[in-house]
C-alpha cells in the first residue's frame, strides 16, 4: 500500500553522476539543452541515457530538449528504468509521497502508483528506490523542461516485455502523460565494437522489435522491450535522435558505453 504519511525519498546521486549544487546543475542542464537540436513533432514517450551528466547528459537532452513545447501540458511522467542494486522479480514503484533533487520536490501519483500495485508483476519496494541511478539523474533534467509534474517511479527487475508493457499500457490514460524510459546502451567494449553493437540496438529500437535487444545490448532492455510493444500495439513510430559513446563525450575508447535518445510520436 501507499504510505500516508509524508516521505521524501533523497538525491543519492548528487555530487556523483550529476552536480549537487542547484545553480551549477541549472547551468549545466541549460547548456546541455542549447547546443541540442529539436525534432517537430512533440514526443509522447522517451528513451534516454542515464549515466554521469559529462558522459551522457548531451545524448539525454538531444531528447528532453523536445519537451519544451510540452511545459503545462504534461501533468503525470511514468518513468522506467533497470535495477543496478537490487535484485527482484517484477517491478518496484515507490511508497515515498515526493522524490527531491537540487532543484526541489517532485509530488509522487499515489493514485496511478496504487492502480499499477494491483497487477501482479508490481510491488511497492522502497529499497529498490533507494540508491537507484537510473531514475534519479532523469530528474533534473525533467524539472528544467517541465517544471511541475506529477511522477510515477518504477524500478524494472526480472520482468518480461508484456509484463511491462502492462504497467505502461495501464498508466499511459492521455496526452498529459509521458512515458520515460532510462536505459544506457552496450557496456565496455571497443568504440568501434560498440559502435556496431548500438547501431544494431538502434535499428531494433526503430523498427518497435522488441525481440532483437538482446541481454547484453542494453542495460534498461526489460523496459525499453515493453514501450516497444506498447508503441507497436498503439501504430506509434519512433525516431532516433542521437546515438554516440563515452568515447565521443568524455571517456576514451578502449572501453566505452553506449548511449541514444529516442522519441515515440504518432
Amino acid at each position: 500500500m501507499v504510505q500516508n504519511t509524508e516521505t521524501i525519498r533523497p538525491a543519492a546521486v548528487a555530487g556523483l553522476f550529476y552536480p549537487a549544487n542547484s545553480n551549477e546543475l541549472h547551468e549545466q542542464i541549460t547548456d546541455f539543452l542549447a547546443a541540442a537540436s529539436s525534432i517537430e513533432q512533440a514526443p509522447l514517450a522517451l528513451i534516454v541515457p542515464h549515466a554521469g551528466y559529462i558522459y551522457s547528459g548531451p545524448i539525454a537532452a538531444s531528447a528532453y530538449v523536445n519537451l519544451r513545447p510540452l511545459r503545462n501540458k504534461i501533468q503525470r511522467v511514468i518513468l522506467l528504468g533497470p535495477s543496478h542494486r537490487v535484485g527482484f522479480r517484477g517491478l518496484a514503484t515507490s511508497g515515498a509521497t515526493f522524490f527531491t533533487t537540487p532543484l526541489g520536490n517532485i509530488k509522487l501519483d499515489a493514485i496511478t502508483t496504487e492502480q499499477l500495485n494491483q497487477l501482479p508483476q508490481v510491488q511497492t519496494m522502497d529499497v529498490a528506490h533507494a540508491q537507484e541511478h537510473s531514475l534519479e539523474v532523469q530528474l533534473p533534467f525533467l524539472q528544467e523542461v517541465l517544471g511541475e509534474f506529477e511522477l510515477v517511479p518504477i524500478v524494472v527487475g526480472d520482468a518480461t516485455a508484456n509484463e511491462v508493457a502492462e504497467v505502461i499500457d495501464l498508466a499511459w490514460q492521455d496526452d498529459s502523460t509521458l512515458i520515460v524510459i532510462s536505459s544506457d546502451l552496450s557496456h565496455y567494449h571497443e568504440y568501434s565494437s560498440a559502435q556496431k553493437m548500438d547501431r544494431h540496438t538502434c535499428t531494433a529500437i526503430e523498427s518497435l522489435n522488441p525481440d532483437a535487444i538482446g541481454d547484453e545490448d542494453a542495460c534498461g532492455r526489460n523496459p525499453v522491450k515493453g514501450l516497444l510493444t506498447v508503441a507497436r500495439q498503439r501504430g506509434l513510430q519512433v525516431h532516433t535522435l542521437d546515438l554516440r559513446n563515452s568515447g565521443d563525450t568524455a571517456g576514451d575508447r578502449n572501453q566505452v558505453v553506449g548511449y541514444g535518445a529516442w522519441s515515440v510520436t504518432r
